[in-house]
Parts: structure tokens; C-alpha cells; sequence
């Protein structure tokens, strides 16, 4: 049984159907219900692709052949979570559909798409490279759909130089990116960004070598401010957060940087960017003295928090 799960489980990903990140348990049930409408336990030669199998046929499936206990009011997780990316992918398809039914419609069953079909009844035959070539260079694999399509709704910013970048989706890159074009052409028109973090691309943008020549410490991302520019007129380095959900330059997080920058040759200017002013009054009481605050519906404006200066660095 698991031999044949494992077989399943290669095929799956050998024609692009993205796994990973999945727990064991997550890719049983999807190598099973696969192995179920094609109506497989033991040889891939008796694939069948005329099954109709509806939901609850598959657990039945399931639990005679493969020693499981899956309860019969589990059938809408076939559909919705065993079956989806193969039928997204249409290696499995929909079949007895009335038309204009619902998709927890009785009627509608699964059944191998033909093509599929012709392809896994080739596995482990000396048949199966080239078949696998073929199937796969006449239809587009799934995990690269949703990879362009991942990268359809990132967020595009521009930096000063005109380097084009993609942000992932988000509010808190929404706030980076107005922090690139709104803050920095207004509060540091010759800046050079030498550092952008991103919620899913940890370091998505880095100029480690500018960085290492100001003497900046070692770099790690969880130490890091969401993004550091660099005003070579007025030696600063503007060490800048974007406060969506985490905290802003608090006094201890000053001093942390601080104690870490302490060999820097760049002065220091920290800013704290919100989306909202009112987004800033919830975090207002958190806010380091000697930093600055930029509210992105307010662009032209800054909040001085105290000492002698508007906006400058202060001394370590």
C-alpha cells in the first residue's frame, strides 16, 4: 500500500502538481483519492479513466483498500482539499454534472482524464520517459500556473534608480512601497535604497556591498529595518520600518540598531511609516524620542519626535 502511494505521490509531482509544504497526512489523502479514481491498488496498467466515481465512492474505495477509516460525512474534503489540485490541473476531471448544478452536486462524480490516463499506464515502463515529455510539453504544469499567477498580484515599486521590483501582496507592502516613492522622493531626494525586505522574500533587494563600505554589521534579517536608504549629500542612513502589524522604532529597538551600528560612518535617522495617521495613534505611545514619524495618507508631513533637529541624525 504505501509502495503505491509513493508511486502516486511521484507521478503527481513529475507532472507539476505543487506538494510541497503539505503533511504527510494531507499527501496520503490526495496519493489515495487519485489511486481511487483511477481505480488503482497494486498495477498502474489497470488505470481506468470511465470510474464517475462521486465523492463518498472514493472513501469507500479508500477505506477497503488502504486499511483507512475515513467517515462517510468527510466527502466534501475530497472535493474541496484531496481532489482540488488535481482537478484545477485537469488530470482528474468532473463528470455526470447536470447542467448548472452546484458543485456538492450528488450527480457530480471524478473519472482520470483520458490523456492523464495514457500517461500513468506508461509508469515504469521504458515507455514512461518519453511519454512523461510529451504530456508534459503539450500541457502546462499547475505549479507554474500558479506561480504566474502568484506573481500577476505582486506589488510592483520602483526604487530611485528605476530598478524595478515586485513586492508580494499585502498591506504592509503596500506601505513599503509608498515609503520608496512618497517618503523618499520628499524627506530624501538623493537617497539610494540599499535594502528592502519582504514578507516572503526575506532579503528581496540588497546592496551588501555599499552596506559593508559604511560598515554595517552583519546581516540578519531579523535585526534588520524593513528598509534602509542611504543619503551620501548628508552621510545619512535612514534606517526605516513599516508598522502594519509590528511594532514601530520603539526606544529599545533605537538602541539595539544603535549598539549594533556603533562602527557605522553613516549618521542615523530613524523613521517609523504608517499607512494612516490613524494607524500611527494606535502606536503612538510606543515611539522612540529623537525619530521620526510618516503617515503615507499624509505624504508632505512629518512627526518630529523632540530633540534639536527637524529630521537629521543624532549622535550614537
Amino acid at each position: 500500500m504505501q509502495k503505491i502511494i509513493n508511486e502516486a505521490l511521484e507521478i503527481l509531482e513529475l507532472v507539476g502538481i505543487p506538494l510541497d509544504g503539505k503533511t504527510e497526512r494531507a499527501l496520503e489523502r490526495i496519493a489515495m483519492s487519485f489511486l481511487a479514481v483511477a481505480n488503482i491498488t497494486n498495477s498502474w496498467l489497470k488505470a481506468n479513466d470511465n470510474a464517475n466515481l462521486k465523492t463518498r465512492d472514493i472513501i469507500n474505495f479508500i477505506n477497503k483498500h488502504f486499511e483507512e477509516n475515513i467517515s462517510s460525512v468527510s466527502y466534501d474534503d475530497i472535493r474541496r482539499k484531496d481532489l482540488k489540485l488535481l482537478v484545477l490541473a485537469e488530470l482528474i476531471v468532473n463528470t455526470g454534472i447536470n447542467k448548472g448544478s452546484a458543485t456538492n452536486d450528488p450527480t457530480r462524480g471524478y473519472s482520470l482524464h483520458s490523456d492523464f490516463k495514457n500517461l500513468i499506464v506508461k509508469y515504469r515502463t521504458k515507455e514512461w520517459q518519453n511519454e512523461l515529455y510529451v504530456f508534459n510539453s503539450n500541457k502546462p504544469q499547475l505549479s507554474e500556473v500558479l506561480a504566474r499567477k502568484r506573481n500577476l498580484v505582486k506589488i510592483p515599486v520602483k526604487l530611485p534608480n528605476g530598478k524595478l521590483l515586485k513586492l508580494s501582496l499585502g498591506q504592509h507592502n503596500v506601505l513599503q512601497k509608498a515609503i520608496i516613492e512618497e517618503f523618499l522622493p520628499r524627506f530624501g531626494s538623493d537617497c539610494a535604497v540599499f535594502y528592502i525586505g519582504d514578507t516572503l522574500d526575506k532579503i528581496l533587494h540588497i546592496e551588501e556591498k555599499e552596506l559593508n563600505a559604511l560598515n554595517f554589521f552583519e546581516l540578519l534579517h531579523n535585526e534588520l529595518p524593513d528598509i534602509i536608504a542611504y543619503s551620501k549629500k548628508n552621510n545619512w542612513l535612514y534606517l526605516i520600518e513599516a508598522v502594519h502589524s509590528s511594532g514601530p522604532m520603539s526606544e529599545t529597538r533605537v538602541l539595539e540598531l544603535k549598539k549594533m551600528l556603533k562602527h557605522c560612518t553613516a549618521e542615523l535617522v530613524f523613521v517609523t511609516a504608517f499607512l494612516t495617521r490613524a494607524d500611527f495613534k494606535k502606536w503612538m505611545m510606543d515611539v522612540a524620542w529623537e525619530t521620526e514619524v510618516w503617515a503615507a495618507d499624509n505624504p508632505d508631513h512629518l512627526v518630529h519626535f523632540n530633540g534639536h533637529k527637524f529630521l537629521g541624525a543624532y549622535a550614537k
